[in-house]
């Protein structure tokens, strides 16, 4: 570190007129210095080991700390007092201070400076900005931050006994500026740009938060705190009637006309403020009943009309918190149409442009079918405001975030994982196909899941044993079900010579009458309110009350690992599926009880470490299976997550999604907006976990196979599977999962069929292209990189790339086009500009730049390739460790320059960590058609010393585009050594 002396202030005085807005302040020498002699006795500058700490003359922050962690890293601290050892202990940040910076200060602001850029703290109002090494400003805060009351928060924190010092946190910054911005975690919105957007940054099953935000002005803010958030408007949802105006169907000023149904029988009718039925209560009460008039209809079918004025003009959201059918109409136009499963709801948002004073006609229809709703609403933005960044938390010591510089969006996202941990490495097998589904009620199924696929020669990795295989008055015991799974080292020690994987389901609940349960609660490990106070039962058989673990305490972790260690891994178990990890320990409670539920947590109150739970309940299983097996890489699936969940060898999912054309596409945004977060191994249920009734049942009985579905609905059935397969092909994970009807391919589709042959292809292709899927894993942890690819990553300047939502690049060379419309055969892509295109099919080459109507028959999903890519690909495979030692085939992609590198390791241990990979650079001069394979960096264990790679190069429409083995292309015997080719 390097800091030169302080100077003394001498002219603060005039940043006091400035931010006075005092045109006639113009002082004189001598008032200057008078006016910076008073402001030094309330300015107060503390220099320590990694950086600085002002005391600003005014606003709320009595103290801001500005620490460096690396030249392009700065972390900014604001408190409403100065005892910074209160603020709480991270999380997310695993990285510790320290870089070399220096410290000046002038009459206006202390200035933090390292290599990369600067920060700047107001001597007067405690402000900062971050600016850039060019002098660019990236990031100016309005103020100091702002501190209230905490009045999200059932319980008060306490100290010591002593009620601790917590605060309703506020920042804004850039007011005024116009910027595009990215990530904040897997939200099921539809959009990748959040710019001028409200995210509600929680945890729920569909939902997970990761304070990540990344600027295309260069910089990402990483938001410290674990409590519910917002993004955008810090007020948050509002009750509808609360900005607006309501009037019933007859013009009546006050609420809207309800009409309550039993099927088309109308039961009631009254006026009402809105729907209203978002939470239950306890066990199954609802917190808002349904009327009494409804007598023993428990499903009404329910419809509210009316109009809505606003009492302000300008962009408003609706946001409809819904499950069962439910349907939104404004000026007489359907605006949602959404269907979830009873027992999931989640929001869908609309926009609408309302005048103050002006009617809008308003109808909500509702078939409850037991599910939830609410309407609510989020005004318009001061439009002093609207362009901003603001964040605000409902609870916390501090604001405390750290601002990442870069000079990509690779850059910032690997400044992301410098502060929360690398990208741990996952098994090379979690990249190839896995099945799965809700659920295998016996060891047989699993075994001959995977045997059918062997007959089949489809390729599969994994099979996956979800939840309820242990007895059923047994949650939490870890243990199998004797009835069903009477021999479960055979079952397992099966899928082995298969040469297949096994992933468990494992919950952090337990039934309380479980002896794991009792050895936790003994401890003090318990999160026990739901079986001491609130009894909530849960829905398996009579129902049973439960209780989730703390998992913050490192003893707790260990406990829960020893655990599952002597029940499970001991078996042979491969890896981990942590599933309703938010923690969901009674669904479709108010967030209020839920924060209650979590109260006894060891580290604070669930209030304040609301969306954070993943995060320790994955560290240790990973830490522990490092522990009990430290050479077999370990794996995770969990159902949420949080910031630095990607250093736990975790991958997230996007919980359970339903079988509907629009939730397919809101899956797109969200892997994109994932990986813009930082997090890169991301999946989806592919096909969407819960499909309507009419394909779930016929006659009476669960559909397994498609042909038990009534006729009219099997077409629809392996359609939007076919599609949702095709996508589900290039995500980081491909994994099929979800309830009946079985979502295994044969019993998706006949063999033989254009359903069952496509997916089929798919899965083919994915294999084939394991050399380039594995290299970019290897690179998540190397470089940092991303493999779901938001088009802003690669193409930044191009401007309508920023606001592309339904589709991305599959690693730097793949741009990957999703089918989201029921017979849709072609669809509309935007090939971004400055580069080439090629059909990925039939190497037809296409000018960057422009939309183009791709052909998108039932059986392919658009793909093209961009100029200058390089793109590995391997032999046909059943397992990703098959053939090791097979020629690779280099397709190159003419009219660019391309460079790519190969990574490879033994894919199965941690001695990647140790440096045991090796990389081959691949280089491709577009002008002289040359390929040079460069001298291999590193090496290890078990890689082949020399490899046969067949090079060919596609500048045009080709019949052999996607022959994998094709004849005549130039063949190269790699040894190790530099060599060359011309094509």
């Amino acid at each position: 570190m390097k800091t030169s002396s302080l100077p003394t202030v001498s002219t603060l005085g005039l940043a006091i007129c400035a931010a006075l807005s005092l045109p006639a302040c113009q002082p004189t020498h001598t008032d200057t210095a008078q006016t910076a002699t008073q402001q030094q006795a309330r300015a107060q500058v503390k220099k320590i080991a990694d950086g600085v700490v002002v005391s600003p003359a005014q606003g709320q922050a009595k103290a801001v700390r500005i620490q460096v962690y690396q030249d392009d890293i700065f972390r900014i601290t604001s408190m409403a007092h100065d005892d910074f050892s209160k603020v709480a202990k991270s999380i997310q940040v695993v990285a510790e201070a320290g870089g070399d910076f220096e410290v000046t200060q002038n009459a206006e602001n202390v200035v933090v400076s390292t290599a990369k850029g600067q920060a700047r703290v107001s001597l007067n109002d405690g402000r900062v900005s971050i600016v850039d090494k060019n002098g660019t400003t990236l990031l100016a805060a309005k103020n100091s931050g702002q501190f209230g009351p905490v009045t999200a928060d059932p319980e008060p924190v306490k100290e010591n006994s002593q009620v601790a010092k917590h605060y309703a946190l506020t920042q804004q910054w850039n007011e005024g500026v116009s910027e595009n911005l990215f990530g904040l975690g897997q939200h099921q919105n539809g959009l990748v740009n959040l710019k001028q957007q409200n995210v509600f940054l929680t945890t729920h099953n569909l939902e997970i938060t990761i304070p990540f935000l990344v600027s295309d002005k260069h910089y990402g803010i990483l938001w410290d705190n674990a409590s519910q958030s917002h993004f955008g408007n810090p007020e948050g949802l509002k009750p509808l009637n609360e900005d607006l105006d309501l009037y019933t169907a007859e013009g009546t000023k006050g609420g809207l006309t309800a009409r309550y149904y039993d099927g088309d029988k109308l039961l009631l009718t009254r006026e009402e403020t809105g729907p209203d039925y978002q939470f239950l209560a306890h066990n199954t009460t609802r917190e808002t009943p349904f009327p009494a008039q409804l007598g023993e209809v428990t499903e009404p079918r329910i419809v509210w009309s009316g109009s809505l004025e606003a009492k302000q003009t300008g962009r408003h959201t609706l946001k409809m918190y819904s499950s069962g059918y439910a349907k939104l109409s404004l000026n007489n136009e359907v605006v949602l149409d959404r269907w979830r499963m009873n027992w999931n709801p989640w929001y869908h948002d609309v926009t609408v442009d309302m005048t103050k004073g002006q009617k809008v006609p308003v109808e909500i229809e509702w078939d409850s079918q037991g599910g939830y709703l609410a309407l609510n609403h989020i005004g318009p933005t001061d439009p002093a405001n609207a362009a901003s960044v603001s964040l605000s938390s409902e609870t916390g010591r501090a604001i405390d975030y750290y601002v990442v510089l870069g000079d990509d969006y690779d850059d910032i996202i690997g400044g992301y994982r410098q502060l929360t941990g690398k990208a741990v490495l996952l098994p090379k097998w979690a990249y190839g196909f896995w099945q799965s589904r809700e659920r295998y009620k016996n060891q047989q199924e699993v075994v001959d899941t995977v045997k059918q696929y062997r007959q089949r020669d489809i390729p599969l990795d994994n099979i996956v044993l979800d939840w309820s295989y242990w007895p059923q008055d047994a949650w939490g015991s870890h243990k199998f079900d004797q009835t069903h799974f009477p021999e479960p080292q055979k079952m397992i020690d099966q899928v082995h010579k298969l040469d297949a994987n096994i992933m468990i389901s494992v919950w952090p609940k337990f039934y309380a009458s479980t002896d794991n349960y009792k050895e936790l609660d003994a401890k003090g490990y318990m999160l026990n309110r739901n079986v001491k106070v609130e009894q909530n039962l849960d829905w398996i058989g009579p129902g049973y009350l439960n209780g989730f673990y703390d998992p913050y305490p490192q003893e707790s972790q260990q406990i829960f690992w020893r655990q599952l260690d002597e029940n499970l891994n001991s078996k042979g178990i491969d890896a981990w599926w942590l599933d309703a990890s938010e923690p969901d320990i009674h669904s479709n409670l108010s967030y209020q009880k839920r924060k209650e539920n979590m109260t006894g947590l060891s580290v604070g109150t669930g209030a304040q470490y609301f969306n954070s739970y993943a995060v320790p309940n994955a560290e240790g299983v990973y830490k522990g299976e490092r522990e009990s097996d430290p050479e077999k890489r370990a794996f995770i699936l969990t159902r949420s997550g949080f910031g630095g969940i990607q250093r736990a060898a975790a991958a997230i999912w996007s919980g359970d999604t339903v079988t509907r054309w629009s939730n397919l596409k809101e899956q797109i945004a969200a892997g994109v907006g994932t990986g813009l977060s930082g997090m890169p191994n991301w999946t989806m249920d592919i096909g969407g976990f819960t499909p309507e009734n009419h394909y779930r049942y016929a006659d009476g009985t669960d559909v397994g196979h498609f042909s038990q579905m009534d006729k009219e609905y099997q077409q629809q059935w392996q359609e939007i599977n076919l599609r949702w397969f095709q996508f589900g092909a290039f995500v980081p994970l491909f994994r099929s999962h979800g309830q009946n009807p079985y979502r295994e391919i044969y019993n998706i589709a006949d063999e033989g069929t254009p359903v069952y042959n496509s997916m089929v292809y798919y899965t083919r292709l994915r294999y084939r292209l394991l050399p380039y899927i594995y290299s970019e894993a290897g690179k998540m942890y190397d470089q940092h990189n991303t493999l779901m690819r938001g088009l802003v990553m690669d193409f930044a300047d191009d401007e309508k790339a920023l606001n592309i939502n339904d589709a991305y690049m599959f690693g730097p060379a793949l741009l990957v086009n999703p089918i989201y419309e029921a017979g849709a055969t072609t669809r509309e892509v935007y090939l971004p500009a400055n580069t080439q295109w090629y059909d990925f099919y039939t190497g037809k080459a296409y000018q960057g730049g422009q939309t183009i109507t791709a052909a998108a028959p039932l059986n392919r999903i658009p793909l093209f390739v961009r100029a200058g890519a390089i793109l590995p690909t391997g032999p046909a495979i059943q397992t990703v460790y098959e053939k090791p030692d097979a020629p690779y085939l280099l397709t190159i992609y003419a009219g660019a320059n391309g460079d790519y590198t190969l990574y490879q390791d033994d894919g199965k241990s941690y001695d990647y960590e140790q440096g045991k990979s090796s990389l081959v650079r691949i280089q491709y001069d577009d002008a002289t058609r040359t390929v040079t394979l460069h001298k291999r960096v590193g090496a290890y264990d078990s890689m082949t010393p020399q490899r046969e790679y067949r090079i060919r190069l596609i500048d045009g429409a080709t019949e052999s585009a996607t022959n994998w083995d094709t004849e005549g292309a130039t063949t190269l015997l790699y040894k190790g050594e530099k060599i060359s080719t011309m094509l």
